[in-house]
Parts: C-alpha cells; sequence; structure tokens
C-alpha cells in the first residue's frame, strides 16, 4: 500500500523512530535500535521519522548513520522547534523555542548528526505560542529556500494555525496524535488537511502501546517513560480504559488479525490522505505492523470500531494540564474518571 506525501511515495506505514531513543522507560541499546532500524530496512520502509528532541539528538546520530547507505531510496523526516538544552545545572532538558534563529540552529545541527545534505520533510515540532506561527513557518520556508529542507510540516497544530502557516509556506503534512483512542483531529484539523491537500501522518497509532492488546499492568513502567505523567494511564483511570480491550480484542479475532494491526488498519482507513508511523524496539513488532497494510477491515467492521472508542468512552485527556499548555491541537471535553 502507498500513499503520497507532497512530492514523497511512501508505504503506508513507516517507522517513527523516538522509542529506539527515548520515551517508554530506559532508551535502547544502540545495537539493538540497529537491529531495528536494519530490519526496517530489510522489510522495505521507506519513511522514516526522528526529531533533534529524541534522547537529545542521539536518536537522529543512530538514524543517520543506519540510514546513510539507503539515503536516495528513502524519505527521511525531522522535526526542530523542541529540542534539549542545558540549564544552569548542565542538565539538558525539552525547551520549546520557535524562534527563527533556534529553527535554523536546530535544523544545522540535525543535518550534521543525520550526516546528509538535505532533510526531505522538517517539521515544527511544537507551535511556541510566544512566537506568530508566521515567523517559525517563514524560517522553515528559508530552509527550503537554501535546499537544506525538501519540504516543511507541522505537529499538533490546529486547523486554525495549519490555515494560517499554509498561507505563508505550503504544508506538505501535519503530523498528530491519532488513534482509535486518540481521535482528536477528527475535530478540525483532518478536514483542514484535506481541503489543503496536506497529508496526516499518525504517530502512536497504537495508543502508547494500548492498542497492541498486551498493556495490562501499567504499575511496572520505568521512572523515566513519559506515559507515567499521562492520565489514561493513572492507577485510577487505567481500569476504565482496559474494559475496552477484551471487545476490541475479539474485534480483531473476527477481521483474522492481531490487535496492533486492526488497530493500524482502522487509521489507514480513515483517509487516503493518512500515513501511519508506530514506533517499536522490537523486530518482530515492527513486522507485525508492517502486516496491518495488507488487513481488508470485513464490512462494518471500521464503525463498530470508532463506535466502541468513541471519545466519550476514554478515560482521561491525553496529556496532565502543564503539558496540554503546551498543544495547539483541539481537544474533546473531558471524559472524567
Amino acid at each position: 500500500m502507498r500513499r503520497r506525501i507532497g512530492p514523497f511515495t511512501v508505504g503506508a506505514i513507516g517507522l517513527g523512530c523516538m522509542n529506539l531513543s527515548h520515551a517508554y522507560g530506559a532508551p535502547l541499546g544502540v545495537a539493538a535500535g540497529e537491529r531495528v532500524l536494519a530490519a526496517a530496512i530489510d522489510a522495505g520502509v521507506d519513511h522514516f521519522d526522528t526529531a533533534a528532541l529524541y534522547g537529545f539528538g542521539a536518536n537522529e546520530t543512530l538514524v543517520g548513520r543506519m540510514l546513510r547507505p539507503y539515503r536516495q531510496r528513502i524519505t527521511l523526516a525531522s522535526k526542530g522547534g523542541m529540542a534539549g538544552a542545558a540549564g544552569e545545572d548542565g542538565v539538558m532538558r525539552r525547551v520549546i523555542d520557535g524562534r527563527p534563529e533556534a529553527l535554523v540552529r536546530n535544523c544545522e545541527d540535525s543535518l550534521r548528526r543525520l550526516g546528509t545534505d538535505v532533510i526531505d520533510l522538517y517539521y515544527l515540532h511544537r507551535f511556541d505560542k510566544k512566537v506568530p506561527v508566521e515567523d517559525s513557518v517563514g524560517a522553515l520556508s528559508d530552509l527550503v529556500q537554501r535546499g537544506l529542507v525538501r519540504t516543511i510540516g507541522l505537529s499538533e497544530v490546529s486547523a486554525e494555525t495549519l490555515r494560517r502557516a499554509h498561507r505563508v509556506h505550503p504544508v506538505t503534512a501535519v503530523q498528530s496524535e491519532y488513534s482509535l483512542w486518540s481521535r482528536n483531529p477528527e475535530i478540525a484539523v483532518l478536514a483542514e488537511a484535506r481541503a489543503l491537500g496536506v497529508a496526516f501522518v499518525a504517530f502512536s497509532p497504537l495508543a502508547r502501546g494500548f492498542l497492541t492488546g498486551t498493556l495490562t499492568d501499567v504499575t511496572g513502567f520505568d521512572a523515566r517513560d513519559i506515559r507515567r505523567a499521562m492520565p489514561r494511564f493513572a492507577p485510577e483511570t487505567y481500569p476504565r480504559n482496559l474494559a475496552l480491550l477484551d471487545p476490541f480484542r475479539a474485534l480483531a479475532d473476527e477481521a483474522g488479525c492481531t490487535p496492533a494491526q486492526l488497530a493500524l488498519a482502522w487509521v489507514l482507513a480513515q483517509g487516503e490522505e493518512i500515513v501511519a508511523i508506530p514506533g517499536t524496539t522490537s523486530p518482530a513488532h515492527l513486522a507485525e505492523d508492517l502486516g496491518a497494510a495488507a488487513v481488508v477491515l470485513p464490512a462494518g467492521m471500521a464503525e463498530r470500531l470508532s463506535a466502541l472508542f468513541a471519545p466519550s468512552a476514554i478515560a482521561g485527556p491525553r496529556y496532565n494540564a502543564p503539558t496540554q499548555s503546551e498543544i495547539d491541537t483541539e481537544e474533546f471535553p473531558a471524559s472524567g474518571v
């Protein structure tokens, strides 16, 4: 299954590289990360997504080294505007900075770590609400004019922000969390992307592991796991969400695929402009994910899945209040616990 991201034709399922270096517990060892990337290349994956933030640059270094021999046959995406910066205590922390000078610096650093002359798709990782999006996108446009970036994208933005950005420079892709249990793009931004001819790249299409059907106990998350701060995984919330898994597994059995494959097939069925970038630390899970491209949903299955995972059925918001304040996307009303 092939889909378009602006001038690029890619597999409908790419690889989100974040969790090779970042976010879900202890970072994967370099050798293990290399095995996942090698398996992806062997399987024909041709769309890889990384960012300056992931592992504070370590992910781009890993991805760049492993993919350099295949650079001409892959679409390489990275992101700036949210990166690591050392504080006065020397500790690296995440900083959102959409100023033009910061974006230029982020991009030049990414090019060096990736070992490439040009990034195919370069996203504004977060809309910095202290900087007009027109200024940030203007800087990305300048990067295109300099030949450092081929196309530009936006991550976690609202329909209004997408429209404003697109007036400054054509936006090739908008990337946001989208899965059965994170349906926020359906409020407005998916429709706006379609209207503007912008591709939609769905990250976390497996709901940060929830839709694999195997994450039944969240009490053992590593101290560094970002899900520990996400309300949907909280001890008082997660049992309500777990109640959705048994009927979901039954639907996967009916469709003749795994829960992960069913979740990915549902995302891809929502529109031809949608590309999914699940992440994984396992070559076996990578193969399972890629198999979703061949899943044909039985008649009425997409609607049954949508009804099962109606936004009102999901306990807890995507993010806690401090993180949510940094996000520009439209949100459903909180469903409570």
